[in-house]
């Protein structure tokens, strides 16, 4: 705790910013006293005047004197009220408020000393938050701000160091580099805490504005009402260990902000708050609760009066306690006669599975709140009930612990090397690899426990766990390989045999052609070694295109997690895995918006869409994959004879060139405006209103998998509608180029030849050989499918009979009365 040495404020006509700066325009200097040195010395005062002036007493500002003595006594009065505070409430908790400790302190007394930092840069002058974290951080490098900067400049090009924002990065990085702990030790410290803060405002705004001047000026800097950024968060936050990993820390940032434009100070402190509460009470469970789990990481326990977990088995529920570590499940159940043994279910195996359910007596499924965890077909399933009377948050949660957890060690296996693999010791720090995958998603459940209870959660928690949330993103494949390379890469120690290095995607650029086989590197010359790479995704196209054109910039590494003024690896890999997954959700956003609620409309839209081919199409089937031998031989020696008798030459391109250039059509009359704002939607009527024992009725389980098969099969359908009806003028266009060269190919080449070869590839998927390429082809057509949006459905009120016998006998009385006249005339 500091308090800040008061300046005397001279005239403003001459005074200005040099109430602050002194010997040198371009350099802030700021005074600061320990509280134990102004004790001794509490009427000493630093009086700082413009040069050339002379201190005049008719020159004092006395609005600027009364301000300062009104500041004086109510830092007295708050003072006197903290030494009170417990002699009123002494029945009270003695837990500060992060908030309320927040806005009576000032922010600036969190730093030490004389700072004394240049402000003026190519491209402007520093904003207040930036001096601060660069005079800060230089301090706690051992060296001043000036010659910070000094040393940046002399490291780096002269683009770079134009740039503020690469200083603050500079000064904050090099001091966080030199920590290799799981979790920051300098987190527990209040200012350390407060100057991360500020350095995500420095970072998101270098350069100084009218506000900055301001406040300068005034000596009325705050903090307290400025939000940071995601991008300012993304970048700084990961960079502390145990605060946020990169492929989820978008997701934090928006789980945190909640509905407001950025992350304010007290949301931050909080948030560290509750993180500090979980490792210590981690710490506590691992001494306290299990000492002889001396080789597994206690992560969290279940066991509540209030909040109990049962364990269902043979339609009985048994409640007790619920233990997570990073390996296993261990459960004790609470009999008559007390606690019984503890039994364990081990979460490091193959074929894991873990799943939300619903449970219920006789397994009617009447309590949505369970997970099951399966360990494989014929083995045994834990389902477990989270008893959670404020809604489905508690099971939403626990299922990512446990789905991180199984995760975990499908990383471990598919990308990382065995245990008593000897290679491990060629490549130095390897062997730790596997205990840093297990420490970031120890952290990331940490920080979803902290969350928790914060009550800050995004819908679904999967999120906010990095190895369950790349499980299913599109390019997380591609992310789990740049961490693979930063868990297990090191510098060699041993020369590896057939090892050929070429350096196109990592350390140094290269032209020569990139090769799977070749060893991998980080941006700091790290080497993953080429028999380490198991996982089939290392040969998919959208692995070898990272890896070989990954960019190489003018950067200044100080290890492969702090890149300055560009990006590590990984966060290239974060960056390409969150712009495609906004695309999937906003692609999911126009899906939600078509998929319709209830059996009778999902009916309805199927019977508009869909065309009766289902029982041709399912005996298509079963000659393709040769179910039936003989009929499949005799099936293709017919089509064969049709195609090389010429019988079909050119009936395929036409219906191409046809189809092509309506859609085309369609897609320019619709940018002329010409087909209308309703054109392409799905129109069907809506439901008759029903009571509350038909809704139930409705929802049997029978009748619910019947409407997830629809609404799948209307969604669909509903996207071959808006590529054919132009619903998205870029996907439209992209299909109908598509085609165009396909009846181009069609055209030149013989179609009999043609014909013959999508026979031989659509008859020889299923077979051994070439199984492997149709799956990974099947999984780039899948990745583009998933930007493809929904044609919209418009649903128009319902009409009773009652009303259409109205409207029809409406219209027969208006004929009745139309043909009256003519038979007078008659």
């Amino acid at each position: 705790m500091v308090t800040k040495l008061l300046v005397t404020q001279l005239q403003a006509s001459n005074f200005g910013l040099d109430s602050l700066v002194t010997g040198n325009k371009d350099v802030y200097k700021f005074g600061y006293l320990s509280r134990n040195f102004a004790s001794q010395q509490r009427l000493r005062f630093k009086v700082v005047r413009a040069q050339g002036d002379k201190w005049k007493l008719k020159d004092i500002d006395t609005s600027a004197v009364q301000e300062r003595i009104n500041s004086w006594l109510s830092k007295t009065q708050h003072f006197l009220t903290e030494v009170t505070l417990p002699l009123v409430k002494t029945g009270q908790s003695g837990k500060p408020d992060p908030g309320k400790e927040v806005d009576t302190q000032d922010m600036e007394e969190i730093f030490l000393g004389e700072q004394i930092t240049p402000s003026s840069m190519p491209d402007g002058n520093l904003s207040l938050a930036a001096v601060v974290s660069i005079e800060q951080f230089s301090r706690m490098n051992g060296l001043t701000g000036q010659k910070m900067q000094k040393i940046f400049k002399a490291l780096v090009p002269r683009p770079v160091y134009d740039d503020a924002r690469n200083l603050v990065e500079y000064c904050c990085f090099r001091f966080l580099s030199r920590d290799v702990s799981d979790l920051h030790p300098c987190l527990k410290e209040p200012a350390f805490q407060r100057l991360i803060f500020i350095t995500m405002l420095a970072w998101e705004n270098p350069y100084r504005d009218k506000n900055d001047l301001h406040a300068i000026a005034s000596r009325k800097a705050s903090f307290q009402g400025k939000l940071v950024g995601e991008e300012a968060f993304s970048r700084i936050a990961p960079a502390i260990t145990g605060v946020a990993d990169r492929p989820t820390v978008h997701n934090l940032f928006k789980a945190l902000a909640g509905d407001e434009p950025g992350i304010s100070l007290r949301v931050w402190l909080t948030y560290i708050d509750e993180l500090l509460k979980v490792h210590e009470g981690r710490r506590s469970y691992q001494i306290r609760e299990y000492p002889q789990l001396s080789e597994e990481r206690i992560l969290c326990i279940g066991s509540s009066r209030k909040r109990p977990v049962l364990k269902w088995e043979n339609n009985m529920a048994w409640p007790g306690r619920l233990t997570l570590t990073d390996k296993a499940l261990y459960f004790e159940a609470v009999g008559l006669q007390g606690q019984k043994d503890a039994i364990r279910l081990d979460l490091t195996g193959h074929g894991l599975q873990v799943k939300k359910v619903k449970v219920g007596p006789f397994n009617s499924g009447l309590f949505d709140s369970g997970v099951a965890v399966s360990s494989g077909s014929g083995s045994q399933t834990w389902v477990l009930e989270f008893v959670d009377f404020g809604g489905e948050l508690r099971r939403d949660v626990w299922h990512a612990f446990i789905s991180e957890v199984i995760t975990l060690h499908k990383f471990l296996n598919e990308y990382g090397p065995d245990d008593d693999d000897q290679s491990l010791f060629q490549v130095f720090g390897s062997y730790k690899g596997k205990e840093k995958a297990t420490t970031a998603a120890v952290n990331g459940i940490a920080r979803l426990q902290a969350l928790q209870f914060m009550r800050k959660l995004l819908d679904d928690p999967i999120k906010l766990v990095q190895f369950s949330f790349l499980q299913n993103a599109p390019y997380g494949d591609i992310v789990f390989q740049t961490l693979a390379v930063n868990y297990w890469g090191g510098p060699l120690v041993a020369k590896v045999p057939d090892a050929g290095y070429q350096r196109a995607q990592g350390t140094s650029p290269s032209e020569e052609q990139f090769e799977i086989s070749d060893n991998m590197f980080d941006i700091d010359g790290s080497v993953y070694l080429r028999k380490w790479m198991r996982s089939p995704s290392w040969g998919s196209n959208a692995s070898i295109s990272f890896w070989k054109h990954s960019p190489i910039r003018e950067t200044f590494v100080l290890n492969k997690n702090l890149v300055v003024a560009d990006e590590t690896l990984v966060e290239r890999a974060v960056a390409i895995c969150k712009e495609k997954y906004q695309a999937v959700e906003k692609t999911q956003a126009t899906i939600d918006a078509a998929t319709l609620q209830g059996i009778p409309s999902n009916i309805d839209l199927f019977k508009e869409l869909l065309l009766p081919f289902t029982i041709t199409a399912r005996n298509f089937e079963k000659l393709r994959r040769w179910e039936e031998p003989h009929l499949t031989l005799s099936f293709l020696a017919f089509v064969y004879t049709i195609i090389f008798r010429n019988l079909l030459p050119y009936v395929f391109p036409m219906a191409l060139i046809v189809s092509a250039s309506g859609m085309l059509t369609l897609k320019g009359l619709k940018e002329q405006g010409r087909l209308g704002r309703s054109f392409g939607k799905v129109t069907i009527r809506d439901q008759p209103p029903s009571n509350t024992i038909q809704k139930i009725i409705a929802v049997k389980d029978a009748m619910r998998d019947v409407e997830h098969f629809l609404q799948n099969l209307n969604v669909t359908l509903l996207k071959l509608r808006t590529i054919l009806l132009a619903g998205q003028p870029q996907i439209t266009t992209e299909v109908a180029i598509v085609l165009l060269s396909s009846a181009t190919i069609l055209l030149i080449v013989p179609f009999k030849y043609v014909l013959a070869f999508l026979l031989c590839d659509l008859f020889t998927r299923e077979l051994e050989f070439r199984r492997e390429m149709v799956k990974r082809f099947l999984t780039f057509l899948k990745e583009r499918w998933l930007t493809v949006p929904a044609a919209p459905v418009l649903v128009l009120p319902y009409e009773d009979e009652e009303s259409k016998s109205v409207n029809q006998k409406s219209q027969t009385d208006k004929k009745a009365i139309r043909k009256k006249p003519e038979q007078l005339e008659a």
